[in-house]
């Protein structure tokens, strides 16, 4: 996802505008803020870091801070991210780095965004609109590093022969009587390319797989590589790996799509079977099994379109069959079949951006759908994805929601506050696909995949807050009774208070529910001092934060609300000043080693 970096307030405005055409994270420097935003305090450790994840960067500051701060990561430029500086006031943007792989183009947007100048300087576009080593999507260059020598030929005069179709050239007007001669070919097939012979590679084929269940990964991509190999097909003119929906889960599958570094699609054994009359080997066999005359050869053609053709058909390489269509044009992979589902479980911490990952907060960005209490998806800001806001209380049905959708083959993000898995919707999740493993409607569902993401959870945060509660051994535990019954609950607690845990007391009260904190603070009275340290921590990481010190004995309900955490220290919980923490006993060792 494109980066927009602002370093000044000067630059602000500007950043803001950007952020919002581009469907970029903005990211600002400290203290600046605005809702939605990641912070950072130094340029000079956050640029690089964003440079090697291979983020596109549009940076709002000197092109000569810029380039020195990333002069030091300049390595392969074929492996480099776009890199645009931007003017303060958005008169110049400047494509710096990855010319021809997107920072031309990115700097003309940014351009027509600010009504400012394009600074392009890259010989090839200036001269004929196009960049040789930078080919539009569904185009792959297999010799990228000789494209510049072949683009310096032709700018002194060599003349272009272009061998194939190569739709995207468009009206390019080359030499055409030079002494020398630059060969553009268009191919699917291996070859050898040089300074005067670029190679390209349409992704026109679509590559069908059929598998027995739980085919070993290795022995699937070998046979992959075996096959282009005696085909003389090339990896990159690969669009997609194909299969049906059964085997959406499949992880051989997954690893000759990761091994081509192409997305994997799955087909409905109704749609394979619309392919039968183009089957070279249909089988009655399979179609008993499956419901479809045809898994490889149905899946490829389906892919490739009702233009293509099959130009390999099934080959059986043990427990696996491979086939492979042709499509007169390069494949759109994302607009044929589905992909498999993701449901991402994420806890977004006590909600403010600068305390959630950055793998939930790449998770949020890559997700199709976001799926979570009408509070949290407001925590976590303005989005693209499409909002399935529910209420307080419909924890089921919003979980269950999310993972029909990703059935369906979207992703989808179930927002959770403070750690998905601490009292949060990752165990409601596995226990709902538990529930409905013999249910044949949850096929699907069960073939999506699932990440959980952790979260900062509301006992670290309020520990933290208050200094260090959680120093030493504590549990959590949940004062609801709503799906627990309460001598369960109390059970806990007393077990709790004879181990001498620091407790964080979750859910402790609501409207209704009034008396069971002031029962476990009984119990409590009766293993440890009065004088206990307790925090209660409301609205953690939002503007309304609220923490505050009390002791076992001042503990009341009325001080709690249901956004409020409660920390019981142990007894030998301490108060310093402000704080309060959990010794682990560091001092009695370095005692008994003296």
């Amino acid at each position: 996802m494109t980066a927009v970096i602002v370093q000044t307030r000067r630059g602000l405005a500007i950043g803001l505008r950007l952020a919002e055409a581009l469907n970029a994270t903005l990211y600002l420097r400290e203290p600046m803020a605005a809702e939605g935003a990641e912070r950072f305090v130094s340029l000079k450790e956050m640029l690089p870091r964003l440079f090697l994840n291979g983020e596109p960067l549009v940076v709002l500051a000197a092109a000569g801070i810029v380039t020195r701060l990333l002069a030091p990561h300049l390595a392969n430029k074929q492996d480099e991210p776009p890199v645009v500086v931007v003017a303060e006031d958005g008169s110049s943007a400047i494509s710096l780095l990855g010319g021809h792989h997107g920072a031309n183009t990115l700097a003309r947007a940014v351009a027509e965004i600010t009504g400012g100048h394009a600074a392009v300087t890259t010989g090839g576009d200036l001269a004929f609109g196009v960049a040789l080593d930078d080919p539009p999507a569904g185009w792959t260059v297999a010799n990228p590093e000789d494209a510049g020598p072949a683009m310096a030929a032709l700018l002194n005069g060599a003349k272009a022969k272009v061998e194939g179709a190569l739709p995207w050239l468009g009206d390019v007007s080359f030499t055409t009587d030079g002494a020398d001669q630059v060969s553009l070919v268009a191919t699917t097939r291996q070859e050898q390319g040089s300074p005067s012979r670029l190679i390209y590679h349409p992704r026109s084929l679509a590559l069908g797989i059929g598998c027995e269940r739980d085919l070993p990964p290795a022995q699937a991509i070998a046979a992959v590589d075996q096959m282009l190999a005696e085909a003389g097909l090339a990896h990159e003119a690969i669009a997609t790996v194909v299969s049906l929906d059964l085997k959406a889960d499949e992880v051989a599958v997954h690893a000759v799509a990761q091994h081509l570094c192409r997305p994997a699609r799955f087909f409905t054994a109704e749609r394979l079977e619309q392919e039968t009359p183009r089957l070279q080997t249909p089988s009655e066999i399979v179609f008993k099994e499956v419901g479809c005359h045809g898994v490889a050869e149905g899946a490829a053609l389906a892919a490739a379109g009702p233009d293509s053709k099959l130009i390999l058909p099934k080959q059986i390489h043990g427990r696996l069959t491979l086939a492979i269509a042709e499509a007169p044009a390069p494949i759109d992979a994302t607009a044929t079949g589905r992909a498999r589902g993701l449901l991402s479980i994420v806890g977004i911490g006590p909600g403010d951006a600068a305390m959630r990952s950055p793998e939930v907060s790449e998770a949020l960005a890559n997700a199709e759908d976001w799926v979570g209490y009408g509070l949290y998806l407001d925590l976590v800001g303005k989005t693209d994805a499409i909002e399935h806001r529910f209420a307080l209380g419909e924890e089921e049905t919003r979980t269950e929601h999310a993972l029909k959708l990703a059935g369906e083959g979207r992703r989808v993000a179930l927002i959770c506050s403070g750690d998905a898995g601490i009292y949060a919707m990752a165990s409601l999740a596995f226990e709902l696909l538990d529930r409905h493993q013999s249910d044949r409607a949850w096929d699907a569902i069960q073939r999506a995949a699932i990440e959980v993401l952790p979260g900062i959870s509301a006992m670290q945060a309020a520990s933290a807050k208050a200094g260090a509660m959680l120093g030493h051994d504590f549990c959590a535990i949940s004062l609801s009774d709503l799906m627990t019954p309460w001598q369960v609950i109390r059970n806990r607690v007393e077990a709790a208070a004879h181990g001498d845990f620091v407790i964080a007391f979750y859910n402790p009260v609501s409207r209704r529910r009034r008396h069971q904190l002031a029962e476990a603070r009984e119990i409590l009275l009766l293993h440890r001092p009065a004088e206990t340290p307790v925090v209660l921590a409301s609205s953690l990481g939002r503007p309304e934060e609220n923490v505050r010190h009390t002791t076992l004995e001042a503990l009341h309900p009325d001080q709690v609300d249901m956004l409020t955490i409660v920390l019981v220290g142990s007894s030998i919980t301490k108060r310093i000043g402000p704080w309060a923490y959990t010794p682990r006993g560091y001092g009695d060792k370095q005692g008994d080693n003296s």
